[in-house]
């Protein structure tokens, strides 16, 4: 298992390889950052799109949480983090692209469709179940198309429903639905399977996932 001292010995190769070698990028970094795609993917660890996709750094502005979620536009007092993010990347550093990147085996959506946190008070799972309450509907869809068999079909389907929450909450952003509008901003929904490496990318008039 890795911990943080084997974490400060990678970060020593880093500085050897990735970082000398790289030497112009950093600098070139240390200026500022002007990625074009934004990924929204799950805090998972065994799911990091920049490992998945191969890039470089400053190449995507990635927000990663649980169930790679995006909530819908709200005003309300509070702590918006991932509305921020995506203010940020539209607004600012005017990303062309945001992708959705769900995933197999996600805890955050099994979680979602078994309701077993449905009852635990924050610090014990309580935050957790808050979040994924934004589910709820999605469960609906996959529970009235599978029943109440549990198995990893109906998990699959509940983790691609996922893909297409976050991409509808998406579009009641006022900024991300006017920009889509001018050709400004495409959304893409996509699914990352574990257990074979495959991404799988949405077609949003079918509704179908498919290798890319």
């Amino acid at each position: 298992m890795t911990d943080f001292t084997d974490m400060l010995d990678g970060y020593r190769r880093f500085r050897d390889t990735g970082w000398n070698q790289q030497r112009a990028r950093w600098d070139e970094l240390n200026e500022g950052q002007a990625p074009r795609v934004m990924v929204i993917a799950c805090s998972d660890s065994r799911v990091d799109p920049a490992q998945i996709f191969d890039t470089s750094p400053g190449e995507i502005f990635v927000v990663r949480n649980v169930a790679a979620l995006v909530p819908p536009f709200e005003t309300a007092p509070g702590h918006h983090g991932v509305s921020a993010a995506l203010e940020f990347a539209v607004q600012v550093l005017k990303v062309g692209e945001i992708v959705v990147m769900g995933h197999g085996k996600c805890g955050g959506c099994k979680a979602a469709l078994s309701q077993d946190l449905k009852d635990a008070p924050p610090g014990e799972g309580g935050f957790i179940h808050n979040w994924i309450e934004l589910l709820d509907d999605a469960r609906d869809v996959v529970i009235g198309q599978y029943g109440e068999q549990r198995d990893r079909d109906v998990e699959r389907a509940m983790e691609q429903e996922a893909v297409k929450v976050s991409l509808a909450n998406l579009r009641t952003f006022p900024c991300v639905r006017s920009k889509e509008r001018k050709g400004e901003l495409k959304l893409v929904g996509s699914f990352f399977a574990i257990a074979d490496g495959v991404l799988n990318i949405l077609d949003e008039d079918s509704g179908a996932f498919s290798p890319a």
